[in-house]
């Protein structure tokens, strides 16, 4: 499966249902972020990957530092079950959990949605390795992922049945950048990859070459 190839797809055909004012202001939103974004400090490789603990959808915490004693882990930042884009990205690393679980990896999904919206992420798309729930985006923030969404955007999201409150558990409106983290045995930062557009994710494959790099070092 290439992942670029579907995202393409996809956004190809909702563009051609969806009203185009209101497309306007979902590019408006990607754009006005990423202003904000080059004025951020990101973490970059070679970095400290910032440690944490998180519930998964069974109730049981999932710490990293723990995670890399078995191995590299990846770590996919993404919006939550309502996201078709980010429901694609989860299909696509499930397609090749085999590998990267041969190669002694492991993958963890991050999301602000609640460990119940979490379950239907996982059911809706046949996810069988962890999905995190990170309440408030916590966790984002130490990663420098956290943005608030606008105005303009609650209103839209709430018109289409996404009010992010109701899925998250929470009365704020934050939500990470979509991005893809690869941290080594030592906890350092291998890949990080971190976009703006919501539209544009890392290629799994690409990803796995990583983790073999990282794999054959060890």
């Amino acid at each position: 499966m290439n992942l670029q190839l579907e995202l393409y797809k996809f956004q190809r055909e909702f563009r051609k249902k969806f009203p185009s004012e209101k497309v306007a202001i979902l590019q408006e939103a990607t754009q006005n972020l990423a202003r904000d974004f080059q004025n951020r400090r990101i973490l970059r490789v070679e970095d400290k990957a910032p440690d944490f603990v998180l519930s998964n959808t069974r109730g049981q915490s999932i710490c990293l530092s723990e995670q890399l004693n078995q191995g590299a882990v990846l770590l996919n930042f993404y919006f939550g079950h309502w996201c078709p884009y980010c429901n694609l990205e989860l299909r696509a690393y499930q397609g090749l959990l085999v590998k990267i679980q041969a190669l002694e990896s492991s993958i963890l999904g991050i999301s602000p949605q609640t460990a119940e919206a979490s379950q239907k992420t996982a059911l809706k798309n046949t996810i069988t390795f962890d999905l995190l729930s990170d309440r408030n985006c916590q966790i984002a923030r130490d990663y420098g992922l956290v943005f608030e969404v606008p105005d303009s955007l609650r209103s839209l999201y709430t018109e289409l049945g996404h009010a992010l409150p109701d899925y998250n558990g929470t009365d704020d409106w934050l939500l990470p950048i979509p991005a893809t983290f690869i941290i080594d045995r030592r906890g350092h930062i291998a890949l990080a990859y971190i976009n703006v557009d919501y539209t544009q994710r890392y290629e799994p494959t690409d990803a796995i070459a990583i983790l073999l790099s990282l794999f054959v070092a060890n």
